[in-house]
């Protein structure tokens, strides 16, 4: 076995909230990179059919069921005196975790900010307070400027959180290839005055999973390469992106949110049956889902300027265009064609994949060169050498969590913040040696090649990189 690097060192207790497939495969890891005392790990999940795993390991297993009522009761005396807690839960409220533990004093990571039971379906709550949007906003509302406290580092696996950094190497890379002379920007405007300079007018965060598995999806099951439990719930949420300043034209069923930083807009739709065009290396063209997500919102919103009067100058569109495994696709035409009822039978893909990679970018468009994709293209077999519990989706997500978790150990009192807003080279370089391939791919396609065809369509002509011409209507 090869000698693996130590990142960081943390004497206080960490406890792992979830043990899902994204759980099973963030131990190991942890394990691997950041030397802590196993005696004072505990993972946290109210199935314990992956105990033995965690024990195996010399790390405690509680099995239990997080609530409003027994939060509070249960976590802090585990994550009192310098803690570190990793949520990797569905259904257990991050700004209720946050506010905890910057009571305790502990560190806190999640891969995405997640909501009560309810949170994601209650018919009850508008689409904006069923939205990512809202989510975060609640989230950030808990910053406190000029005070140090412990560190929340939101929303940050593969997606959000790592697309946030390939944003940056993406915005780096183009400017050298047009021949730009820029030094790296060190703030947010800076990050934001480039963008703009270089002519982006969006960016997909565009993903293709081509894992297949030697056991096809059964009529009545659910098959997915990560959560299904989170890809059903963000999937019902309203489908959300960051709205951009070149758009001239919104589709009849966008509605704005009435607070916080007007960043994006929501469809009252949802986003598992919404589509739109998208690009990647290795398929090129392709139909893919506008699932909501955390990064849409934040990427626009870090990427906005503003005049010395408040108003926004310059903002890219942003969204998330998502072609899961082929498997997943019928699993979601079936989900939608039963008027959103859950399947009864779930299964999550691992030991069963035979081959395939996770291809997960963003796609930088708009610009001379029309559009720019940088990512990662992990196969399942690279991902099986590299690490135990793992496909290659799985592994994007859980080397973001290891590298987030090793920045927050070393950046301790930064408060509540966004992937966008951190040590983004020092938390890829961690990740690197876990991604496959990372590349930059150009390409000329755009969402208007091939159209029209056969059929009138009601298109931007003048603009291919309208929303009008993205999204499948």
């Amino acid at each position: 076995m090869p000698e693996w690097p130590i990142h960081a060192r943390f004497a206080g207790p960490i406890v792992m909230i979830g043990f899902g497939s994204i759980g099973k495969g963030t131990l190991p890891l942890i394990l691997r990179h950041i030397d802590a005392p196993r005696e004072r790990m505990v993972v946290i999940d109210p199935d314990d059919s992956a105990r033995e795993l965690a024990e195996r390991e010399g790390v405690r297993f509680r099995r239990l069921a997080l609530t409003r009522d027994n939060l509070r009761r249960e976590l802090s005396p585990l994550l009192a005196g310098g803690g570190f807690c990793v949520n990797l839960s569905v259904e257990v409220s991050s700004v209720e975790l946050i506010k905890l533990c910057r009571e305790v004093g502990a560190l806190y990571i999640d891969t995405c900010v997640e909501p009560w039971p309810g949170g994601y379906t209650d018919p009850s709550l508008s689409p904006t307070e069923r939205s990512n949007y809202g989510l975060r906003e609640a989230a950030r509302a808990l910053r406190r400027p000029g005070i140090a406290d412990p560190t929340a580092l939101i929303a940050h696996g593969a997606n959000p959180g790592m697309v946030s950094h390939f944003v940056k190497q993406a915005l780096l890379n183009l400017a050298e290839d047009l021949g730009h002379d820029v030094d790296e920007p060190r703030s947010q405007a800076g990050w934001a005055r480039l963008a703009r300079d270089l002519g982006v007018k969006g960016i997909h965060i565009a993903e293709r999973d081509t894992q297949r598995a030697n056991i096809p999806k059964r009529l009545g099951e659910f098959v997915n390469t990560w959560s299904i439990e989170g890809f059903l719930g963000e999937g019902m949420q309203p489908a959300e992106l960051g709205w951009g300043t070149h758009e001239r034209w919104m589709p009849p069923e966008a509605r704005r949110h009435p607070y916080g930083c007007d960043a994006a807009i929501y469809l009252e739709r949802p986003g598992c049956a919404t589509r739109v065009r998208s690009w990647a290396p290795t398929p090129g063209p392709q139909l893919a889902w506008l699932i909501t997500h955390n990064e849409a919102i934040s990427i626009a919103d870090y990427l906005t300027l503003r005049d010395e009067t408040g108003n926004v100058t310059y903002r890219p569109t942003c969204h998330y265009a998502y072609r899961p495994s082929d498997d997943t696709v019928l699993s979601l035409e079936e989900f939608v064609g039963n008027a959103f009822r859950r399947q009864k039978k779930l299964r999550l893909m691992n030991e069963e994949i035979v081959e395939g990679h996770d291809e997960l970018g963003v796609l930088l468009y708009g610009h001379a060169r029309n559009a720019y994709w940088y990512g990662s293209q992990l196969s399942i077999a690279e991902a099986r050498r590299l690490a135990p519990y793992q496909n290659a989706t799985a592994l994007q997500v859980t080397s973001a969590v290891l590298g987030g978790m090793v920045w927050a150990i070393e950046n301790p009192r930064a408060g509540v913040v966004d992937a966008d807003e951190i040590g983004w080279r020092r938390v890829l370089e961690i990740q690197r040696p876990y991604l496959g391939p990372v590349i930059g791919a150009y390409t000329d396609w755009t969402p208007l090649s091939g159209r029209p065809g056969l059929f009138p369509e009601d298109i931007d002509a003048e603009d291919p990189w309208q929303f009008r011409n993205v999204l499948v209507r």
